[in-house]
This record gives structure tokens, C-alpha cells and sequence, in this order.
């Protein structure tokens, strides 16, 4: 069993997205299979056409379905996009226990709990 390593960014501010991003060139760049699921991001970053150009190496996933960020939604829609953060989660479960990537980031996970 390949044993694993846990980088948490966390805190005020801008710059923990682009960290974890900048974490996954450098795994994909070595030859890793790389796997990003954001959460409460909005649009977030798989719109952009710089992300469709990373893949296949680094494969980007948001099941949330509103383009809006989370706290702006109203409470029928809130309710809506729990239910597909839980998908994303349990996506990054079935990442995780079948070995899909060598490295799998979960963009603003930490977040998730504020979404309750």
C-alpha cells in the first residue's frame, strides 16, 4: 500500500487555491495522475480554457451545479447543492479507494462544513 501525504492550506485570504494548483503542475509535470475537486468555488476554475489545457494530466471536478458561490444562493437552492457537494465527496471516497490518482486535491473541502 503506497502510503500517502496530507498538505492543508487554510486560512484569510487569497492564495490556497493557487498553492494546491501549483502542487498538482508539479505532479503532473513528474508524471502523476493528478485529480482536483473543488467545492464551493462558484464557476471555479474548469471553465477556463488554461484548465482544458492541462488535461488529461490534471482532471478537474465540481459537482456542484450553480455557477453562483454557495453563500450567495438562497436557501432552496443551498439545500439543492448540498446534495451534490455530498456526490463530490463521495467521488473523492471512490478516488481515494480505488487509487485512481497519485495526487488528489480537494479544493476548499475544508469549507464544506460551513455549507451545514
Amino acid at each position: 500500500m503506497k502510503q500517502g501525504l496530507i498538505h492543508i492550506y487554510s486560512g484569510d485570504g487569497h492564495g490556497k487555491s493557487p498553492a494546491a494548483l501549483g502542487k498538482a503542475v508539479m505532479a503532473a509535470a513528474a508524471g502523476e495522475r493528478v485529480v482536483i475537486i473543488q467545492f464551493l468555488k462558484g464557476r471555479g476554475l474548469q471553465d477556463t480554457e488554461f484548465i482544458r489545457r492541462l488535461e488529461p494530466e490534471i482532471k478537474i471536478f465540481r459537482f456542484e451545479k450553480s455557477e453562483t458561490d454557495f453563500v450567495a444562493l438562497s436557501e432552496d437552492k443551498k439545500q439543492e447543492e448540498i446534495v451534490n457537494i455530498k456526490n463530490g465527496l463521495n467521488f473523492a471516497k471512490k478516488v481515494l479507494t480505488t487509487g485512481e490518482c497519485d495526487l488528489l486535491i480537494l479544493d476548499e473541502v475544508l469549507s464544506v462544513g460551513d455549507a451545514k
